[in-house]
């Protein structure tokens, strides 16, 4: 298989504490690197207002990871995300590769 560049936003719980999502942090980094990928950049956006309601809620701690790994890899950081009780959503988007090499996660040679 070959190495794809990815972006993972997060968005935890405005009522879970800073080391609640530093520890979501680090499982997911833990996770992606396990697998044999990369976690190059970690984008912690801090708390933003939902542009709707969700679980009567109104805002959230969002965070945005850039990955450089292979699909299989994160089916377990899928499943994690969608298990744990702080994530309010998630979305994993596969990044087109000119983008990927605009960003440096990986050279036109990969």
């Amino acid at each position: 298989m070959t190495e794809r560049a990815y972006e993972l936003m997060v968005i935890v719980d405005q009522d879970s504490d800073d080391a609640a999502n530093e520890a979501m942090i680090n499982r997911v980094k833990e996770m992606v690197e396990s697998g044999g990928g990369l976690v190059p950049t970690v984008d912690k956006w801090g708390r933003r207002r939902f542009a709707y309601e969700i679980n009567h809620k109104h805002e959230g701690v969002y965070t945005l990871f850039e990955i450089s790994t292979e699909a299989p890899n994160l089916d377990d950081v899928d499943r994690f995300l969608r298990l744990a009780d702080d994530v309010v959503r998630h979305k994993l988007i596969r990044l087109p590769e000119t983008e990927a090499v605009r960003r440096a996660l990986f050279t036109a040679a990969n």
